[in-house]
């Protein structure tokens, strides 16, 4: 049986390697799973899963996750989004990633570029008690392409509806949380 998320953690506080081999163990799947899903490409996958397990040995200490699923699976996915945002600098407007970020942009781009740690906070706040009001389908809907970066095609498949349906429902959850941005004041 596989260590916990706390014993893990208190493995890397401790300096222990073998956390790394446990990370491994537990979120491998998880982490090559994303970063395969944007780079559409097992050996850069890869490489961004181990570049994530070195920022998490870099980052704890003195960080301590209260979720170590998504810790991991946020420091993987940015890793494998810098990787395609490299490789494909000359190439802008290919690509389901470049689509993913233009379905986004102008709704909660500001999160990014939120300097203020306070701010960037309350947005993410925002975000998710937009989230937790959804309906379930909604909320996994949404998580899967704009966390997981999982294509339209393959949430259709997972939630048995159409690709069309799934398409109108992403847009109306997008335009959704536009309004909810407005409402509570923020400049997008």
């Amino acid at each position: 049986m596989g260590l916990t998320d706390s014993e893990i953690i208190s493995m890397l506080w401790e300096r222990n390697e073998k956390a790394l081999a446990a990370l491994s163990e537990k979120y491998g799947g998880y982490c090559s799973a994303i970063a395969e899903n944007i780079l559409e490409n097992r050996e850069d996958a890869e490489e961004c899963v181990n570049d994530a397990y070195l920022k998490v040995w870099e980052k704890i200490p003195p960080e301590k996750p209260k979720i170590l699923s998504a810790f991991i699976a946020k420091i993987a996915r940015n890793a494998a989004i810098d990787r395609y945002r490299a490789a494909h600098a000359q190439k802008r407007g290919c690509g389901d990633i470049e689509l993913i970020f233009d379905e986004l942009d102008g709704v909660i781009s500001s999160v990014h570029n939120a300097e203020d740690s306070a701010a960037r906070r309350e947005m993410i706040n925002t975000i998710n008690r937009f989230l937790r009001r959804l309906s379930a389908k909604k909320r996994l809907a949404f998580v899967l392409r704009y966390c997981c970066c999982e294509s339209v095609q393959s949430i259709s498949q997972r939630l048995g509806m159409s690709e069309n349906n799934v398409a109108v429902m992403l847009s109306r959850t997008r335009n959704a949380l536009h309004e909810q941005f407005k409402k509570e004041g923020y400049n997008l």
